[in-house]
């Protein structure tokens, strides 16, 4: 199994990813759900950052530091940092507030000062609020964005043809990696009997608001 069957495969069995029926932001009944959040204790974010930093490595995408979006990319950014300095590719990395302190160091951010080519860790892009806070964040830090690494793509359409994903890569003109997409759920689910009926709501689904390939 490759590092994106590998991912799948560690977030059904952390219940990460669910199948059922849920309301997506968009209002849309979803046959599954990925909740980065419940990847909440130790171990688990152990595993889940060495997915991250095996995906920044594997993209070959060129950063000089890492910067994680409040609340979800705090704990995302440390441990991909983590993981990558065990690699032996050891990069700063910092955070946001959700509101500028006024008093101590004061400020927005919290760790290293953003410099140079600046990787964005979330954990999936829904509406891109997130990516484009950022965005602005670095960019008012005279750093630049690279890029944007996340745990998976959906793959479906926003408001029109493109997906989330693909928009942001449009507005930005920055790559976007995931350690893995729906497409690599799919597969995972193709070769398991039991989950047979997930595979067919999920195909169903993507015939739907699946973008075109």
């Amino acid at each position: 199994m490759d590092c994106s069957g590998e991912f799948i495969a560690f977030a059904v069995e952390t219940g990460v990813l669910r199948f059922g029926e849920f309301k997506t932001k968009a209002g849309r009944q979803s046959p599954y759900f990925f909740n980065a959040g419940l990847f909440n204790d130790g171990d688990s974010l152990n595993r889940l950052s060495a997915f991250y930093a095996r995906a920044i490595i594997d993209s070959k995408l060129p950063c000089d530091m890492l910067f994680g979006p409040a609340y979800k990319g705090i704990p995302l950014v440390a441990g991909a940092a983590i993981a990558l300095a065990q690699k032996g590719r050891n990069l700063p990395y910092c955070f946001n507030r959700k509101e500028a302190k006024d008093h101590g160091e004061g400020g927005m951010l919290i760790g290293a000062p953003p410099a140079g080519r600046v990787l964005i860790v979330d954990d999936v892009i829904s509406a891109g609020t997130s990516v484009r806070e950022s965005v602005e964040l670095i960019r008012a830090a005279g750093a630049t964005p690279c890029g944007v690494v996340i745990a998976l793509d959906r793959m479906e359409r926003g408001q029109g043809e493109l997906s989330a994903v693909q928009e942001v890569q449009r507005a930005y003109d920055m790559p976007v990696v995931a350690v893995a997409t729906v497409d690599d759920l799919m597969a995972y689910l193709g070769g398991r009997a039991e989950l047979a009926q997930n595979l067919r709501a999920i195909d169903l689904y993507r015939q739907q608001y699946g973008i075109k390939k």
